[in-house]
């Protein structure tokens, strides 16, 4: 049940224990960073004064815009001749951010990502396809070693290429896969045009999703369609990649690994603790990575932590999905939206597809929302389609609180994506 059962097993009081041990080491090898010895002295503290969690709080933020001014080796907390690998942002918008990571880095997150497969159920003699970029995007080779040091073949299908992937999963016989969730759809469409039938003419009885946001109905639905258990997972760049935080096969939340990582949730606004249990950005402090620590760094997810304990055991704590990104808010008429919501609403109507695009438009002053949604099959019963436009308005306007113009399209006629799906066209960014 547990591939690191001295750690993950570790009670709430042991946990705390190994953090603030970690943390205080930690601590200790950011003196060797530039930016956070700049950083500690501009604010008058030292390692000395960091002796409970607690005093964690002592410690300025650290944002994505710090790793960009410091780009591209001004985080790092050891001599580069020590460092092995590095990954980066594409860059496209801007200066790119650059993690960087010693072998030891690599070794731990290898073992970060195992013990997550292992968790739900993953073994040696599995066979497990990735559909990541490879590269510079961590998704690729953080699955790739993690799976490799659990024992399992691998096939590093890299994204894109879609009936290859196919023919993967059916020539190798690939029983896990990894896809984010807008993706996992696309297969099973492709599948159906080809005339498989993924429950029949393949392996596969775990499937891996995360990269972007997506509702629990979402995940019911992709089970559904291929066959299998689909487990949630979170990653960032800035923290290794993938094996941050994964769910058990409980699927009631994201265990994040305290062994590697201390949570804090803080309003996105004010920055201050919310209260337990309330939604909140995300904030991780890494804990056992040398090349590149990151303290209080704010990821712009966000989440909340779940009460009570997990039946399988682990301490841990566990997150909440993620309901999106703190500046992927939608506001509309002084109402806070995130795209979550709306898909939640959308899969629950069983004549709907898995694609949708919602627009925002301003005219006269006025903000306006389209959702466009494509139905599943195709339908001519024109009253039938109305009353169905009608019903998905009405919960939408409960749910978000304004009234958004719904138009159902013909299955295939929103545009497909082989990377993370685009949900939100913003156009009224484009009229300032």
């Amino acid at each position: 049940m547990y591939l690191h059962p001295e750690l993950e097993t570790l009670s709430r009081a042991e946990i705390e224990a190994l953090q603030l041990e970690r943390l205080k080491k930690t601590v200790a090898q950011c003196m060797n960073s530039p930016f956070y010895r700049k950083r500690f002295a501009d604010h008058h503290i030292t390692p000395a004064d960091i002796r409970s969690l607690d005093d964690l709080q002592k410690i300025p933020f650290t944002t994505k815009q710090d790793l960009r001014d410091n780009y591209p080796f001004g985080l790092a907390a050891v001599p580069m001749e020590q460092v092995v690998r590095l990954h980066s942002s594409s860059g496209t918008t801007g200066t790119p951010t650059v993690i960087l990571h010693t072998q030891k880095d690599l070794d731990e997150w290898a073992n970060a990502v195992a013990r997550c497969l292992y968790m739900v159920g993953l073994r040696p003699g599995d066979i497990f396809q990735n559909s990541s970029g490879y590269g510079m995007f961590t998704g690729g080779l953080g699955f790739q070693y993690g799976a490799e040091r659990l024992g399992m073949l691998t096939v590093p299908a890299a994204a894109g290429n879609t009936k290859r992937q196919i023919k993967f999963i059916t020539d190798f016989g690939t029983t896990a896969l990894h896809a984010i969730p807008s993706y996992a759809g696309r297969l099973y469409e492709v599948m159906e045009e080809m005339g498989i039938d993924p429950k029949r003419d393949t392996k596969l009885h775990t499937l891996i999703i995360g990269a972007e946001p997506h509702s629990e109905e979402q995940r019911r639905r992709i089970e559904d369609m291929l066959g299998v258990k689909a487990y949630n997972s979170f990653g960032m760049s800035e923290m290794c990649g993938p094996g941050v935080a994964f769910e058990c096969k409980e699927q009631n939340g994201l265990h994040i690994w305290e062994d590697y990582y201390i949570v804090e949730i803080v309003d996105p606004q004010t920055l201050e603790p919310v209260p337990q249990g309330e939604v909140g950005e995300l904030v991780l402090t890494t804990i056992n990575r040398e090349a590149m620590p990151l303290l209080r760094y704010r990821t712009r997810d966000l989440t909340r932590i779940l009460p009570g304990e997990c039946p399988c055991g682990r301490h841990h704590i566990r997150l909440d999905r993620m309901k999106g990104r703190s500046d992927d808010m939608m506001i509309l008429k002084g109402v806070n939206i995130f795209p979550i919501q709306i898909e939640t609403i959308l899969m629950q109507f069983a004549e709907l597809g898995n694609d949708y695009l919602i627009t925002l438009t301003n005219e006269e002053a006025n903000d306006l929302m389209t959702v466009e949604v494509e139905l599943k099959e195709f339908c001519d019963d024109y009253p039938r389609l109305q009353a169905l436009t009608k019903e998905i308005t009405r919960q939408l306007k409960d749910e978000i609180l304004i009234t958004p113009v719904v138009r159902l399209v013909p299955k295939g006629a929103l545009p497909k994506q082989e990377g993370k799906a685009v949900r939100v066209k913003d156009l009224r960014k484009t009229l300032i």
